[in-house]
């Protein structure tokens, strides 16, 4: 690229945006690896610390209750602070827990990483949403948000095959500091590139973006009354909380275990299948975001909700089939499997639509907390299940151990995948009364 290219990246906003955009949008592809790198781990870990299925549910939910806990505070943070500083402090943390993690030498210590790396990680994705609400107008918001968790959908691609083969040439302690290194230069890289607003690169506000000053404390704590006391802000919660929370624990902890010892499949091989809901990740959340965003342009006010809570309804409709039939079949074809994967990873283009949905009852300045608020339910889902699918199998386990790791019967998995579609179920539910409420007031 000519000199003059390069400057036209810097001094022209719309192409200005994107470039901020993707520096701090490759922070949280490394939060997504990180957070489904357990899968390719599962039976290192359980080598190294000597666990139980239950132990190792544990282990990994631990990113998700630091994480679920601070998606509030993050709001808070990116409202307040801006996304600039709130991603560079965030990535900063995530890599030191990465290190932590990386030498530790008992489950304690592993544990104390991992939740140090979940507690930094947990404030990137609200502020990178905060940083779209200021630079894309509104009726892109959903794209972007679409758009954003494609960017994860990379990072989880990232923590199947690829970090199977690093972990296998270098050991699973040098691949994730390795990982904690590359934060280090992530972080500064969005410090460098990103500003908050327009404004505070040097130019006029976008047409229609959100570009609102910092609220007072005062404010924050009236936006976040009023986020809790809607009906729609706990039914969103809801939704994210079965979606996030079974698409979580299962790409990114069950889903290997499953296929090595269901299938017979090596850990590098299984873990082609999981990056598939990756895959899933990349195409499915920027294509319905898109679709609902037209629909937004074409439609006024409460008719472009609906519009985006119908495309949830179906999204979960289809999100609940596909985990029945692992519960109900067992151990179906792979290319079954397969498609259930990558139909996990697309359908949450589906369930991020409350964003959105949440995003638009609010004004500007509560676009962080009322995003955030509805985060903390998606990740509680996160940090409750990978527990909960263990527990399940732990009843199930054959007494027998695979280089140091337990082995569970093919009807475990298939009751784990049965807990699976009831809390997929509770998403279905809860989508329609969403939808339903909707149609009511538009």
């Amino acid at each position: 690229m000519t000199a003059r290219g390069l400057r036209r990246l810097w001094t022209d906003p719309e192409t200005r945006r994107w470039l901020a955009f993707f520096a701090l949008a490759a922070t949280y592809a490394l939060v997504s690896v990180y957070r489904l790198s357990t899968a390719v781990l599962a039976d290192e870990l359980t080598r190294a610390f000597s666990m139980t299925g239950t132990q190792l549910g544990t282990l990994h939910a631990s990113f998700f209750y630091v994480y679920a806990a601070m998606q509030l505070p993050a709001g808070v943070f990116a409202d307040r602070l801006g996304a600039r500083r709130t991603v560079t402090g965030g990535t900063l943390v995530m890599s030191l827990g990465g290190f932590v993690f990386a030498g530790a030498d008992s489950y304690a210590v592993a544990f104390a990483g991992r939740a140090l790396v979940g507690f930094g990680g947990s404030v990137l994705f609200i502020a990178i949403l905060r940083f779209c609400a200021n630079w894309f107008r509104p009726t892109e918001f959903a794209r972007m948000s679409g758009i954003t968790l494609a960017v994860s959908g990379f990072g989880g691609v990232l923590a199947t095959t690829p970090l199977a083969l690093a972990v296998a040439s270098l050991g699973w302690r040098s691949a994730l500091a390795g990982m904690s290194v590359l934060g280090l230069g992530l972080a500064v890289t969005a410090y460098l590139i990103a500003r908050d607003t327009p404004t505070a690169a040097g130019f006029e506000p976008m047409a229609g973006a959100e570009a609102p000053g910092a609220p007072s404390l005062r404010a924050i704590g009236s936006n976040t009354r009023t986020v809790l006391a809607e009906r729609e802000t706990w039914l969103c919660g809801a939704v994210l909380f079965a979606g996030t929370g079974v698409n979580i624990t299962v790409v990114g902890l069950w889903g290997i275990p499953y296929l090595v010892q269901t299938y017979g499949l090596s850990v590098t091989a299984a873990s082609t299948y999981t990056l598939l809901g990756s895959a899933g990740l990349l195409v499915g959340p920027p294509t319905v975001g898109a679709i609902s965003d037209r629909l937004a342009e074409s439609d006024d006010g409460g008719a472009s909700t609906a519009g985006r809570t119908r495309l949830i309804v179906v999204g979960m409709a289809i999100y609940t089939g596909a985990f029945a039939l692992l519960a109900i079949i067992g151990a179906p074809p792979l290319a079954v499997v397969a498609a259930v994967l990558f139909a996990s990873g697309a359908l949450a283009g589906a369930y991020a639509l409350t964003y959105a949905v949440v995003k638009e009852r609010h004004e500007a300045a509560a676009s962080g907390v009322s995003t955030g608020t509805i985060n903390t339910m998606a990740f509680t889902g996160a940090a409750v299940m990978p527990t909960l699918m263990g527990y399940v199998l732990d009843a199930y386990w054959t007494g027998d151990t695979i280089g140091g790791a337990r082995v569970y019967t093919e009807f475990g998995y298939q009751v784990a995948f049965g807990l699976a579609t009831a809390v997929a179920s509770l998403a279905l539910v809860s989508s329609l009364l969403l939808h339903r409420r909707t149609v009511a007031r538009s």
